[in-house]
């Protein structure tokens, strides 16, 4: 099995491309490095190709390691045959590696196993290949001590045939494929459980073609199961065929060991063992297969979605470097404040009460203006948990009170904040802080930078997944790792402001280097260059090689380093500026000097055209964030409350989460609403991430309110009914001419007025 070759296969990549990432990501070079800056070596393989490929070398090399055991295990028993080698070489996954292994894999004593040892093999081979034989008749001649009868020596021969047909590698194969596509998985409440399990009362008296169904409704119903509420079964055939007709399962089997029913003397025997093999042997143990395989798929399906808005809302366009009050708002215990400076530093905290039961909200609003004034805050962000409206009605007439501030507010997701403020990392920051209001300085950086203080927080508890705690976790935590570090080393971080959480998850840094450089960075001050990281303890020329061109320096001696130019590229640039007869600084940003330089006379023999390209597209726009404008949602007034919604109101909102079935979208009533796929676009929708993404500002529809069930159901095709059906399929526009017609499908633009102050304040 040459692995580089199946990998090229099936990345369509020319396998020299495939040897030279293997072996850069077998030296120890991180994914966003050998993306970023080895494209000559893999042929600009993407990130995404690359981790892909990197799952497959895992998976390939652990199955040519498990070829070797199961080879060596069937060599020591004296049974390896050329063809048996043969098909265990040519296995291209672990599940028909096994289906081949299974008859002589090790395990305990089988009723086939006695069987064999009191001599019945030869009565089973009598029967399966001479049906015109009367089994009674032949099995007379195999009693002895321990097979005292008749009836003995055939349910021997029939426990060795059953055997043989369960462990026969290509059937096996075949039963399996089968029964994943026909079969239809059934749903049932346990009686006396309905109640209890009224959050699964979808799934009461449900079933669908186990192979067709959506990952959210496997990992539902297999939760249901789990806690006690759902049963679950697999049916291989419909209900109107009589259990006595065999299956098409029982004719496969018959056929791969050439039985059938001739009216011979041991047919129906034989029949009757197939049967059994199926029933009481085969099935059992296929349908386990399907529902575990039903799990991975919907595990697979659910880590991919959870990854994709992840990503989303780590690359969520920051606010900007402006000073922040955040507000953790609450009832009882108050509404925490605390400002923050353009860099994420903690200037002040307060906790006022404006809400029920000491309804201060008189002394809130003198607190906070005070804090606006001394600070001199422009943005106030608000966590969207309790009392959230409430606290955004207090800062929309702090607002208002204050018409010279241009001071603005934006509702920000505050999942996750409470995780931070109780954390190590929380309480190292802010050691004499309680953890209340470690919780409003994260809602405030949040709003400035999501992706510097969210990589402080578990992504499982950022609240963008759904099933998160049913998923296999090992291959749910590798995969949001990787979204992090992706996301991390595509926008790259300040080396001299960025914090520990954020510089570890930097190409080839870790937690204690990230410390190491924090540390050099206390004792010595800001890093000048680049260079100077090679003075950190432990962070030597490898590790420099694979970090430096994802941290920048703002201001240090070298204005390169400001740049995502890696260092051991800076003699191209150097050349450039000699033939151009430029400085750096001269060079940086001048679209009309870059535009005369010609990248193919700057190619070497380490530095081919994409390097080139890229180090000029920096050049031009250097250190330039890949995070699109910020938008924000502004809710709509006096609409609090689910109770507060009717069926037709047009309201803005904010993709909160994306699932294979649509959108949820916060409006500001402390539940979100589901946008269903079918009603993201007039148009088909295969995947909802076409139409929206994690923090995507939309306008919706709302066409049904449960307030019972918590659910409201939305639409983004505003043209439609109340009730989500579609007026008609054109919109007419006014012209000078004829009446013109465009496609309902195409998206409105949104142009927030809130937005637009944003960009202009950050400008």
């Amino acid at each position: 099995m040459n692995i580089t070759h199946i990998i090229a296969q099936e990345l369509a990549v020319h396998a020299t491309r495939v040897q030279a990432a293997i072996d850069l990501l077998d030296e120890g070079a991180t994914v966003p490095f050998v993306a970023r800056y080895r494209k000559e070596a893999t042929g600009g393989l993407d990130d995404i190709q690359l981790r892909e490929l990197a799952e497959r070398l895992q998976y390939l090399r652990e199955l040519a390691e498990r070829k070797q055991t199961v080879i060596k295990s069937i060599t020591d028993q004296g049974k390896l045959t050329a063809e048996l080698a043969a098909e265990i070489d040519a296995a291209d996954n672990k599940t028909t590696l096994e289906d081949l292994y299974l008859p002589y894999k090790p395990k305990r004593r089988t009723k086939a196993q006695m069987a064999r040892e009191h001599g019945l093999a030869p009565l089973a081979d009598a029967l399966l290949h001479h049906p015109e034989r009367l089994p009674e008749s032949e099995a007379a001649a195999y009693l002895n001590e321990h097979i005292p009868d008749v009836k003995a020596a055939l349910d021997g021969a029939r426990a060795i045939l059953m055997e043989t047909f369960a462990e026969d590698a290509s059937l096996l194969g075949r039963l399996r494929e089968r029964l994943w596509h026909d079969g239809e998985l059934r749903a049932k409440v346990i009686s006396g459980q309905e109640t209890a399990g009224e959050k699964f009362k979808d799934y009461f008296d449900h079933r669908e073609p186990i192979s067709r169904m959506p990952s959210h409704r496997a990992l539902a119903v297999l939760r249901g199961r789990n806690e006690g509420v759902l049963t679950l079964n697999l049916h291989y055939q419909p209900d109107d065929i009589p259990l006595t007709t065999p299956s098409i399962y029982e004719t496969l089997i018959a056929q791969q060991f050439g039985i059938a029913d001739l009216g011979r003397s041991a047919d129906k025997w034989l029949r009757d063992t197939v049967r059994l093999a199926w029933r009481a042997k085969l099935f059992l143990t296929l349908e386990l297969e399907a529902l575990n395989r039903l799990k991975e798929t919907a595990d697979t399906e659910a880590i991919h979605v959870f990854a994709q808005n992840l990503k989303d809302l780590l690359l969520a366009a920051p606010a900007g470097r402006l000073t922040t009050l955040g507000l953790d708002p609450g009832i009882r215990t108050g509404v925490k404040a605390a400002v923050v400076d353009d860099t994420g530093k903690l200037l002040d905290t307060a906790t006022i009460y404006p809400h029920p039961p000491r309804n201060d909200w008189a002394g809130a609003l003198s607190t906070l203006a005070t804090l606006v004034k001394k600070y001199n805050i422009k943005l106030i962000a608000i966590g969207n948990g309790t009392a959230s409206r409430e606290t955004d009605k207090l800062a929309a007439e702090l607002i208002k009170g204050l018409p010279e501030r241009t001071l603005h507010k934006i509702v920000v997701s505050e999942a996750g904040a409470s995780v931070y403020s109780a954390s190590a990392l929380a309480a190292k920051e802010f050691p004499e802080l309680d953890v209340s209001l470690r919780g409003a300085v994260s809602i405030a950086r949040r709003l400035q930078d999501p992706l510097a203080e969210l990589v402080k927080i578990d992504p499982k508890s950022i609240g963008v997944g759904q099933y998160q705690h049913d998923v296999n976790q090992s291959q749910l935590a590798k995969s949001l790792d990787a979204v992090v570090e992706d996301c991390v080393n595509a926008v790259g971080v300040d080396v001299n402001t960025a914090s520990v959480p954020l510089l570890a998850r930097i190409s080839g840094l870790n937690h204690t280097l990230a410390q190491n450089i924090v540390s050099y960075r206390d004792q010595n001050g800001a890093f000048a260059h680049r260079r100077a990281l090679l003075k950190v303890a432990r962070l030597g020329d490898k590790t420099f090689e694979q970090a430096a061109g994802f941290l920048r320096i703002h201001g240090g001696t070298e204005p390169l380093d400001a740049s995502a130019v890696h260092p051991e590229a800076y003699a191209v640039v150097t050349n450039m500026l000699t033939r151009i007869g430029l400085k750096a600084p001269e060079l940086i940003g001048n679209h009309g000097a870059i535009s005369r330089l010609k990248p193919t006379d700057y190619i070497d023999v380490r530095f081919g055209l994409p390097t080139i390209r890229d180090i000029l597209a920096e050049l031009e726009k250097p250190g330039r964030d890949p995070r699109g404008e910020f938008h924000t949602a502004t809710f709509a007034e006096g609409i609090e409350d689910m109770k507060d919604l009717r069926p037709g109101m047009v309201l803005e909102g904010v993709v909160s989460n994306v699932a294979a079935f649509g959108a949820f979208v916060d409006i500001g009533v402390h539940q979100d609403g589901l946008v269903h796929i079918s009603a993201l676009a007039n148009r088909y929708v295969a995947d909802p991430r076409e139409v929206v993404k994690a923090g995507a500002v939309v306008k919706v529809k709302v066409l049904e309110v449960d307030v019972g069930r918590k659910r409201i159901a939305l639409t983004m095709r505003l043209d439609d009914d109340d009730n989500g059906t579609t007026r008609s399929n054109t919109r007419t526009t006014a012209s000078s001419g004829s009446p013109k017609t465009r496609p309902n499908n195409t998206p409105k633009p949104n142009n927030n007025a809130m937005a637009e102050a944003f960009a202009k304040l950050k400008r």
